[in-house]
Parts: C-alpha cells; sequence; structure tokens
C-alpha cells in the first residue's frame, strides 16, 4: 500500500498549496543512516510518536520506534521488497506512552557526501491522515453511509481503511481495526479461511465473489451469523500491489431460512428411507445435530413396538440420541433405557397435551420441574444447559412421543422461528416414525417365527464344509414347512438334519420353529440318530391345537458325522434318503430304513452306520426339490444325481447349480438343500493312548497329554488340560472299568476325551469339608468351558472342553 500512500499524500500536498504552501502538518519525518540508526528527527515526527530528538538520535530505529515481533517484520519485509525507488507499508509503530500508532511509512534513499547512503522517512498517522480528508462530502454519500460493509488491507492483511457500515455490521471500531490483521478484532469468524481467500486474490488478481462463511462477529458474539464478502486487489498505476479491497453484507436471514429448507427435506429424504422405528428415529436426531441443537433425544412411547403395553401409563423409550459431544449431555437415558416421566413435568405436559414446550432460558432458579428433577438437574449443572425445546410426536392424531432439543454449547437461546421449525421437522418425521410402526406390527410376528425357523447362514467346521439353499414356495416372501439346521457336538463331531412339516402359513412355521429347537436339545444329549428320532415322534404324539395337524405327518432326517474315524450315522422318519458323492463323482443313495412319517406310527425308527471317503459329499433335501411338476420321486432322485455328479464345482456353486437345475418352473412346494464336504482329522489333530486301569497311570496321562500339547504349540493350555486329564482318568479308573483310553483331539476349544467301559453316568456334587474325594468332575467342571458325557456299544465317555482362559 505504499505507493497508495504516497500517492494521497501527494494529493493532500497538492491541495494543501492552494492553501498553506509546503503545510505537512501531521506528517513525520526522519533520516536513517545506513546502519539503520536515527540522524534527523523533525517536529512533526516528536508530534506523532512523543520522542524527543534527543532521546531517538544515534538510537536504532527498530528499537526505539517499533516492538521486537513488528522489528523483525520489518527487516524481513525490507530485505525483500527495498528497491531503488524506495520502500512503503503499514507500519505499527510504538509511542512513547507505550501505545501503538499506525503509520503509513515511505523510505526514499538519499546519497551524502563520502557516498554514504541515507534514508528519508515520512510517514503518517493513518487514522489521522490529512489525506482523510480529501473529498470528504463525496466519500460521506458514497462510502459512510453505504448499507455495505467495506474495507481496504495491506499486502499483510493489516487493515488500512474501514467504512462505517463495517463497524456497525461486524463490530469493531475503526481505531481498534487500523494496522490490525483480522484474528486480532474478528476472532469469532472463520479466520484462515477469509484469509487465505485474501491471499489468493493477492496472488492471482483474479477476484472473488459471494464467498460465503459463517462465525460470530464482534458486534454480536453470542449469535452466529452468516456474511457473503466480494473480495478484489488494489494495483496502482504501474501495477504495484497495494492490497485487497472487500465488501461485506449479511445474509445470516437468507442463510437460515436456506438451512431451513436444506434440514426439511434431508428429515423428510433420511426418516423415509427405512420402515425401521429406531432408525427413523436415529435419523430424525441426527439430521438436526448440530444446526438446529446441539443435543437432540427422540423418545417414544412403549405402545409404539407394542399396542398391548398400553395397561396404564405407557412407558416412554429412549430411541434416537444424538450430540455435539461422544457421550451427550442428558444423562437420564441412554437409547433402549426408559425415561423418567415426573409429573407436572414439560414432558407429561406435552405427552398428555400434545402441545409443544419453550424455554429460551433455562434457569433453575425459577423453573421448579427443573430443581425438582435430579437427573435433570445434574445434567444442568455439568454442561450448563442454556436453551430447551419440546416437541411431541403426533401422527394421526395419536401422541407417540416426544422429541427434546437442548442447546449449551451455541450462546443464542431457541426463538419463536426455531420452535416453529423443530414442530414442522418433528411432524415430517411423526409420518414416517408411524408408517414404521405400523409396518413393523404387521410383520412382527412373521419375522420372530422366521428367526426361530432356519439359521441364517450354516457356517463350516473341522468336520464337513457346508452350503445350503432355501426356497420357499410360489411366492418368495411365503414361509413354509421344510427346515434344515446343522448342529456341532462333542468330539468334533456335527449333526446335520433337515425336516418337512405339513402345509404352510402360520401354523406350519410354528411347528417349524418347535421341531428345530426340539431336536436341538436332543442332540445336546448326545442321543443316537434313532433315538432322537422316537423322542421326536414323542412330541408330535403330545402336540395339539391348530399345530397338530401341521405335526402329524412331518419328516426328519437326522444324520451324525465324526472326522476322526470318518463314521457317519444316520436314521430317517418318512424322508427321503441322503444322497453320498463319492471323491470319484460316483452318487449313491444309501439303503437306510425309511421309519415311519412322525406321530403316524408307533414302528421303531432304525439307524445305519457308514464309512465315508475323506471329500465325500452328503445331499441333503426335500421332497420339494425332487418331486416337482407331478414327477415321481424316483424320476426327482435321478435328475438329482446327475445334477450332483458336477462336484468338481466349489461346493456353493455346486449348490446353487443344483438348485437351478432341478427346480426349472415355478414351486409348489418349499424346497431345502444342504451339501456336507466331508473333512477327515489326520494325526497332528488327535492323539489316542490306551491306559491300564492302575491309579499310578494318572501321572503317566499328565505327563502324556502335556508332552502333546507341547507338540502341537499349546503350551498356554498345559495347566488346565493336566488338571482335567488328572481328574477325568481318576474317574474313570475310580467308577468305570477298564480298558481306559484318553484322547485328545486339537481343535478350538482343546477336546479331551476319557473312554471307559461302564454304563454308569457321572454326578456332578459338591463334597463336603470333611470329604477325602468326590471334587473331580466339580473342578473339571470349574476348568473346562464345558464337558459331558456320550454312549457308546462299549461304554461311555466322559469329555470336556478347553479354552485358552479359564471359564
Amino acid at each position: 500500500m505504499a505507493d497508495d500512500v504516497m500517492g494521497i499524500l501527494d494529493d493532500s500536498m497538492a491541495r494543501s498549496r492552494s492553501t498553506a504552501p509546503f503545510d505537512l502538518t501531521g506528517v513525520a519525518t526522519c533520516v536513517l543512516d545506513d546502519k539503520g540508526s536515527i540522524v534527523s528527527w523533525t517536529n512533526g515526527a516528536q508530534e506523532i510518536l512523543g520522542h524527543r530528538a534527543e532521546e531517538v538520535l544515534r538510537r536504532p530505529a527498530v528499537h526505539v520506534l517499533v516492538d521486537e515481533a513488528e522489528a523483525a517484520r520489518v527487516r524481513e519485509e525490507v530485505r525483500q521488497r527495498v528497491s531503488p525507488d524506495g520502500w512503503g507499508d503499514v507500519v505499527v509503530a510504538r509511542h512513547r506512552d507505550g501505545r501503538s500508532v499506525p503509520l503509513a511509512v515511505w523510505a526514499s534513499p538519499l546519497t551524502v557526501e563520502g557516498g554514504d547512503q541515507n534514508w528519508l522517512l515520512a510517514a503518517v498517522n493513518v487514522g489521522q491522515a490529512p489525506w482523510a480528508q480529501v473529498n470528504r462530502p463525496m466519500l460521506e454519500q458514497f462510502l459512510a453511509n453505504s448499507p455495505v460493509g467495506m474495507a481496504a488491507v495491506s499486502p499483510d492483511l493489516r487493515y488500512v481503511w474501514v467504512n462505517d457500515a463495517l463497524e456497525r455490521l461486524t463490530g469493531g471500531s475503526r481505531a481498534e481495526r487500523l494496522g490490525k490483521r483480522l484474528g486480532e478484532v474478528q476472532p469469532g469468524l472463520e479466520v484462515e479461511a477469509i484469509e487465505s481467500t485474501m491471499r489468493t486474490v493477492l496472488a492471482t488478481g483474479e477476484p472473488v465473489v459471494d464467498f460465503e462463511y459463517r462465525g460470530f462477529p464482534a458486534a454480536d458474539p453470542h449469535r452466529e451469523h452468516a456474511y457473503s464478502t466480494s473480495y478484489f486487489r488494489l494495483d496502482d498505476v504501474s501495477g504495484r500491489v497495494l492490497g485487497v479491497c472487500f465488501v461485506v453484507i449479511d445474509i445470516t436471514d437468507r442463510w437460515r431460512s436456506r438451512e431451513r429448507l436444506a434440514l426439511m427435506n434431508e428429515v423428510g429424504a433420511r426418516t423415509s428411507s427405512t420402515l425401521d422405528i429406531s432408525g427413523t428415529a436415529q435419523n430424525l436426531a441426527e439430521c438436526s445435530v448440530p444446526r438446529l441443537a446441539d443435543f437432540v433425544s427422540v423418545d417414544l412411547l412403549d405402545t409404539v413396538w407394542d399396542s398391548q403395553s398400553s395397561r396404564g401409563m405407557p412407558a416412554l423409550r429412549r430411541t434416537g440420541l444424538q450430540s455435539v459431544l461422544e457421550y451427550g449431555a442428558d444423562v437420564v437415558a441412554a437409547v433402549g433405557d426408559e425415561v423418567p416421566v415426573l409429573p407436572s413435568s414439560p414432558w407429561e405436559k406435552c405427552l398428555v397435551e400434545g402441545t409443544s414446550y419453550l424455554e429460551p432460558v433455562l434457569d433453575i432458579k425459577k423453573l421448579k420441574w427443573l430443581a425438582d428433577d435430579p437427573q435433570r438437574a445434574a445434567s444442568y449443572h455439568k454442561y450448563g444447559l442454556r436453551s430447551l425445546m419440546l416437541i411431541p410426536v403426533i401422527a394421526r392424531g395419536n401422541v407417540l412421543g416426544v422429541v427434546s432439543f437442548l442447546r449449551w454449547q451455541r450462546y443464542d437461546p431457541f426463538e419463536r422461528d426455531d420452535l416453529l421449525l423443530a414442530e414442522a421437522v418433528v411432524a415430517r418425521a411423526a409420518t414416517n416414525i408411524d408408517n414404521a410402526r405400523r409396518y413393523t406390527h404387521e410383520r412382527s410376528i412373521a419375522v420372530s417365527l422366521q428367526r426361530d425357523f432356519l439359521p441364517k447362514e450354516l457356517t463350516s467346521s473341522a468336520a464337513v464344509e457346508v452350503a445350503s439353499r432355501y426356497l420357499p414356495a410360489n411366492d418368495i416372501n411365503d414361509l413354509g414347512g421344510d427346515w434344515f439346521d446343522m448342529i456341532p457336538l462333542s468330539g468334533a463331531r456335527v449333526a446335520l438334519v433337515v425336516g418337512d412339516v405339513v402345509g404352510h402359513g402360520i401354523n406350519a412355521i410354528g411347528m417349524m420353529g418347535r421341531f428345530r429347537t426340539a431336536v436341538r436339545t436332543l442332540a445336546s444329549m448326545e442321543l443316537p440318530p434313532d433315538e432322537l428320532l422316537a423322542r421326536l415322534d414323542d412330541l408330535v404324539l403330545t402336540t395339539s391345537g391348530p399345530q397338530r395337524e401341521s405335526a402329524l405327518g412331518a419328516s426328519c432326517l437326522y444324520i451324525v458325522y465324526d472326522p476322526v474315524n470318518c463314521k457317519c450315522v444316520m436314521a430317517r422318519a418318512g424322508h427321503p434318503p441322503p444322497a453320498i458323492v463319492a471323491p470319484d463323482h460316483s452318487v449313491s443313495f444309501p439303503d437306510l430304513p425309511p421309519g415311519p412319517p412322525l406321530g403316524l406310527s408307533a414302528l421303531p425308527f432304525e439307524s445305519l452306520e457308514c464309512e465315508l471317503d475323506e471329500g465325500s459329499i452328503l445331499a441333503l433335501y426335500t421332497d420339494g426339490l425332487t418331486e416337482t411338476h407331478g414327477q415321481t420321486a424316483e424320476a426327482g432322485m435321478g435328475r438329482l444325481r446327475m445334477a450332483l455328479s458336477h462336484m468338481s464345482l466349489p461346493l456353493e456353486e455346486l449348490c446353487g447349480a443344483v438348485v437351478d437345475s432341478l427346480l426349472t418352473g415355478t414351486r409348489d412346494d418349499d424346497a431345502a438343500l444342504i451339501l456336507a464336504r466331508t473333512r477327515r482329522l489326520d494325526t497332528e489333530h488327535v492323539a489316542s493312548w490306551e491306559l491300564p486301569s492302575d491309579p499310578s497311570v494318572v501321572s503317566e496321562a499328565r505327563a502324556l497329554a502335556t508332552r502333546c500339547l507341547s507338540e502341537w504349540g499349546l503350551d498356554d493350555l498345559a495347566l488346565n488340560a493336566e488338571l482335567v486329564v488328572s481328574e477325568l482318568v481318576t474317574n474313570a479308573i475310580r467308577y468305570g472299568k477298564g480298558p481306559i483310553r484318553l484322547r485328545l483331539i486339537r481343535q478350538s476349544p482343546l477336546i479331551c476325551e476319557v473312554f471307559d467301559a461302564s454304563g454308569t453316568s457321572p454326578r456332578l456334587r459338591h463334597a463336603r469339608t470333611t470329604d477325602e474325594g468326590g471334587r473331580g468332575l466339580f473342578l473339571v467342571a470349574q476348568m473346562a468351558h464345558r464337558w459331558g458325557t456320550r454312549y457308546t456299544d462299549e461304554g461311555k465317555i466322559i469329555w470336556a472342553d478347553i479354552e485358552h482362559e479359564p471359564v
């Protein structure tokens, strides 16, 4: 801005010649030698800065006239910008009394006798320069009375001129601004973004129009404002950059209107994007923070989820919550918790009367309901809550809940306009919350039954790799009577089961859930397949009511596979036999006794045991897969045989290919398919020892187990395993009979098994302090993840699963 200052100074001097030639009143001049020391000082300099000549002569100018920070800047500016024509800038000088004085300084080189170069400095007080009076009548009309704020800054972004409108618009007097940067007078604005924009304008010369930003101006520090500012660079006639001029207008009302419209649109879009009640409520809360409030909670009545819970006053439950803080400012309830509603509180009024509540300024001394509520009073004191709005959630004439809006970080309180906006936002969301409520009620029964019916996904294990498909009849949204499951058993074994309940609809779905739960329960008892089906048949015989029709005649196929010896035991009740695909791609159907359908006969069920080659595929299916379009069961099994012959495909692809091959048209019945590729646990995962029935062998069993775990890299399990092995072997020797066999299976968790030839069931008991024994199985139960007993044709096996940390 130096040339600008000199140009204005020249104009001022030219004007002065018409009245008083060479009238340089208000201009400070001095001379510096080539080392920067003051060698000449004028009365004008003393008038502006207060220093007498004898106080400054022969002293460095930067030490006398500016502080250290400004001195460093001046040195750097001089180093970069000095030229034979001189140097100029706005400098904040230090008056003799310590106050700051903004000066427009111009330094001109002087050549003195002897060839030394001195410098002539001329400075004008920016706030009191005589050139400020130039064309005053015209400037006052155009600038001083302009409703648009305007200012000019130097290349280092310091104010050199400010009009009256900008003072009124953003605060900060002219005297406080001149010579300072934006951050020093308006720290509440987006200083970095604004100054970055001005630097870009200085560097490129391209103006920036309608740059919008928000902040808290000095004129209104507790209320957020929005501004639109345009910047353009000032150049002199020679092209030298003088600085940046900008004009500012307050667009707060326009910005708020735009934000309100955007908020309404976003709330409408996001709350209508889901039919989940919780998701809809959470979307409402997230849209409103921080644009409308610092904290928003959506609290809905229990009747929104369950219309039967309306006995008495329904509870209010927190469904959505969003805060500018990670943990929120309302400690009365987290999402899912019940929200306390005290009598005569604003929350009760909203629920009962369906009216909104606005408290612009929260004052616990004046609000009895707040003082009487210890939890909300604690939030008030902890966070300094300032303002509150409560809006009832009303849809189709029913009050569904309350939305709370709180402010504590923002100083501006809620106003009437904020209340109207909040009511409009909540009203739009309320319709979508009610839509989600109605959808939830209509689907709740079907969803709960479906959840109990089929596993979401079958997970492969050490025993088998598995893939599955379920296709309902006709409409994919209908649930039918087919079901399947895979159940992990002790000893790394796995049970595969598939069944078919008669008919479709709610009764069939309910019976499916009962069958699946019953089979899982019976499987946990380690029952062999034929006995399990007999117990399941008893369940059908005792079934009564509407589900009895679906239960009678139901079919089931139950298979147990052991990956240690690759043996497979199976039994069926009126169900098609499984298909077995050998590694050579041959497909066979085992001669498994059919057994009667469940509930229709008192005949016993028979099982079949066979040994499978590793990599064989077991295919379990329902008749909906093979008996389609009126074809016979034999023809359908022939088509299944052809489809399964492509076992070289990955199991998931093979499962899909089989279904696509057999179900080519409309489906008259549900269809389910499980494919399980068998695996074998090799000697690196199984260790087994025959032990004599002698108490002295217990220490040897512990040593064998410890050495085996060390070889497997499972030393962290050695302590627990050693104790479990010791107790189980001791128990077998003391209460069972030989032969005794110890087996460890390397799985997650580790499996420990002890076999003996006795059929006596072990019993867990709590020994008395005077007892010498009886604590073995109690210790096993404490150290193992789980334990149990299963029976074989020769005796029983007591097993225990050991995890990496004791349970």
